[in-house]
């Protein structure tokens, strides 16, 4: 039994040492262009999604209504845009640049379908190892709320919220 534990930890520093030089000697791929490395995708979703399921908010403290949609519409288009987009423009350089692809959250499904809690915390919080910054040292929680609430409600805005993703940047 001891030759097999030892065998185990042997293994396990085996591992591990190999590891660390596949990251030392600058064999894993880091830029935005390469391919991901074997399971990256499948275990950074699990690690983010698990994350997010225990810390985001369940309940919004702003109302979602035409008030709340524009004020989100000119923090997204101001904040967001450049990365994920305004409905009918093409993509931006910078968006085009970036690895992972930011999603475009304005046409298609986007982020409907989240919990407007889901992208409070991705807003607030960001996500690593992505261009995904947070904002929750720029914008206010109400700010950041707005624009959680415009995201999930993208498929049903009124014509004034749509009108100011229409203009873009100014």
């Amino acid at each position: 039994m001891g030759k097999f534990i030892s065998g185990v930890i042997v293994g396990l520093v085996a591992v591990g040492l190999v590891t660390y030089l596949y990251f030392a000697s600058g064999s894993a791929p880091v830029a935005t262009s390469a391919a991901p490395m074997p399971f990256e995708r499948m275990l950074a979703k699990k690690a983010l999604h698990a994350r997010i399921e225990k810390e985001m908010p369940k309940d919004a403290p702003v109302k979602g209504d035409e008030v709340t949609y524009v004020a989100g519409a000119e923090i997204y288009v101001e904040n967001c845009s450049v990365c994920h987009g305004l409905p009918g423009q093409p993509a931006t350089a910078i968006a085009k640049g970036e690895y992972p692809a930011p999603p475009v959250l304005m046409e298609g499904k986007g982020v409907t379908d989240d919990e407007p809690g889901e992208t409070y915390w991705k807003v607030a919080n960001g996500i690593r190892l992505t261009g995904m910054p947070g904002f929750s040292r720029s914008l206010s929680p109400t700010q950041m709320w707005q624009v959680s609430l415009l995201l999930a409600n993208a498929d049903k805005l009124p014509p004034s919220a749509k009108g100011i993703l229409a203009a873009g940047r100014r």
